[in-house]
C-alpha cells in the first residue's frame, strides 16, 4: 500500500515537473522573439557639414606711402568709416616745402614763357626759342603736380566702407615708406570658404544644375544657424593632392554686421538621394570600424553581414552596398544572439521603424 502511495505521488511530482519545464520552455521561447525589418527604400534628403573659413569681400593692409612721423589719427579701433575718410596724417612740413618750391620755381617760368612769348610775337626770337620757353614751363609745371602727389600721399584715406582693425603704430611714430598702419574689412557681404571631399563635389556637380543646390546655410560657433542663406559662386580648379579636397566660396550677406573676419563654422549642403536604402542606426554593430548587420536568412538563422555607408543622418544610416530591400535585418537584441543562431522573429513595416526615428524625408 505504501508502494502504491509513493508511486503516486512520484506520478504527481513528475507531472508537475513536466508541466513545469513546459511552461519555462514557452516562456523562455516568447523571451527570444525579436523585431526584424528590412530597408526602406525611399526619396530623400542628406546635409553635409564642411569646417569653415570667414572672409570679408574686401580686407586689405593700409600701408605708409611716404617716410615721416605720424602726426594725428583721425579714427579708432574697430570704428566703421567711410570710402574716402581721413584716417591718419604723416607729418607734411617737408612736402609742403617742396610743393612752395615747385610752385615758385613754375611762376618763374611762367614769366620767362610770357616775355619769350611776346618777343616771338615781334619776331624778335626764333620760334624755337619760345618752344623751349614752353617746354621748361610745362615741366615746372609736372613738378607742382608731383610735389601735390607726394604732399597727398601724407594723407592716408579710407579707399572703401568698412570697418578698421587694431593700430599697427601709435601717435608720433616714425613709419618708413611701406609701413603697415592697420587693416580695414568691408563686412557688407562676407566670402565663406570651405573644402568638400571628391565624392561629395561630384554628387554636387551631378545635382547642382538640376536641383538647384547653389544654397547653403551657415552653422556658426554657437550652434546656432545664420539668418540668411548663402549662395555657392566659386569652385576652385584643382583639387588638393594631399587632402583629396578642392575649395569652394559662398558668399552671404552681413546686413547686421554679425559676421567679421576670421570667423570660423560649419557650412551645411543638403543634396538629394534617388531611391536611397536606409536603415536605423541601431540595426548596426561596428568591428574594428568596419560596419555590420545581421540578416536574417531563410532558415530564421542570423548571419553577420558588412556593409557600406554612403550617409549618415539623425538615428539612420544611408546604405551604399551590402543590403537590398529585401533583406531582412535585425533590429534589437544585436548584443544577445549569436551568429548562425535560430531565432523567432516579428517583422515590423519598414516605413513604421523610419517613422518612429524621427526621420525628416521627402
Amino acid at each position: 500500500m505504501k508502494r502504491i502511495i509513493m508511486l503516486m505521488l512520484m506520478s504527481v511530482c513528475a507531472l508537475l515537473f513536466y508541466t513545469s519545464c513546459s511552461h519555462k520552455e514557452e516562456e523562455k521561447e516568447e523571451e527570444v522573439s525579436y523585431s526584424v525589418t528590412s530597408p526602406l527604400k525611399t526619396d530623400t534628403t542628406i546635409t553635409n557639414q564642411f569646417v569653415c573659413q570667414i572672409h570679408a569681400i574686401q580686407h586689405i593692409e593700409l600701408r605708409a606711402l611716404e617716410k615721416g612721423y605720424l602726426q594725428k589719427i583721425f579714427v579708432d579701433e574697430g570704428q566703421s568709416v567711410r570710402k574716402g575718410q581721413l584716417m591718419f596724417q604723416i607729418l607734411p612740413i617737408q612736402y609742403q616745402a617742396e610743393l612752395q618750391k615747385a610752385e615758385a620755381e613754375a611762376s618763374f617760368v611762367g614769366v620767362e614763357f610770357k616775355n619769350t612769348k611776346a618777343l616771338a610775337d615781334s619776331n624778335i626770337v626764333s620760334k624755337n626759342e619760345l618752344a623751349l620757353a614752353k617746354a621748361k614751363l610745362d615741366k615746372a609745371n609736372a613738378e607742382v603736380s608731383l610735389a601735390k602727389v607726394h604732399l597727398g600721399f601724407t594723407e592716408v584715406r579710407a579707399p572703401f566702407d568698412g570697418i578698421m582693425d587694431h593700430f599697427q603704430v601709435r601717435l608720433g611714430s616714425l613709419v618708413n615708406e611701406g609701413d603697415l598702419l592697420t587693416t580695414l574689412s568691408d563686412n557688407s557681404k562676407m566670402w565663406v570658404y570651405f573644402n568638400v571631399p571628391e565624392a561629395e563635389y561630384l554628387n554636387y556637380k551631378t545635382h547642382a544644375q538640376q536641383e538647384n543646390l547653389n544654397s547653403v546655410n551657415l552653422l556658426m560657433a554657437n550652434q546656432r544657424i545664420y539668418d540668411h542663406s548663402g549662395v555657392v559662386q566659386t569652385i576652385e580648379a584643382d583639387f588638393n593632392n594631399e587632402t583629396g579636397n578642392i575649395a569652394f566660396r559662398a558668399t552671404f550677406p552681413n546686413p547686421n554686421g554679425l559676421l567679421r573676419h576670421g570667423e570660423t563654422g560649419n557650412i551645411q549642403m543638403t543634396l538629394p538621394l534617388k531611391n536611397a536604402l536606409i536603415i536605423p542606426q541601431k540595426a548596426t554593430f561596428e568591428v574594428l570600424e568596419k560596419k555590420y548587420v545581421y540578416v536574417v536568412d531563410k532558415d530564421n538563422k542570423i548571419r553577420s553581414r558588412e556593409i557600406s555607408i554612403a550617409a549618415e543622418m539623425p538615428h539612420i544610416f544611408v546604405v551604399r552596398s551590402g543590403l537590398s530591400k529585401d533583406d531582412k535585418i535585425l533590429l534589437e537584441g544585436l548584443r544577445q544572439v549569436r551568429e548562425n543562431e535560430k531565432i523567432a522573429y516579428k517583422f515590423v513595416q519598414p516605413a513604421s521603424v523610419i517613422s518612429n526615428l524621427e526621420l525628416y524625408a521627402e
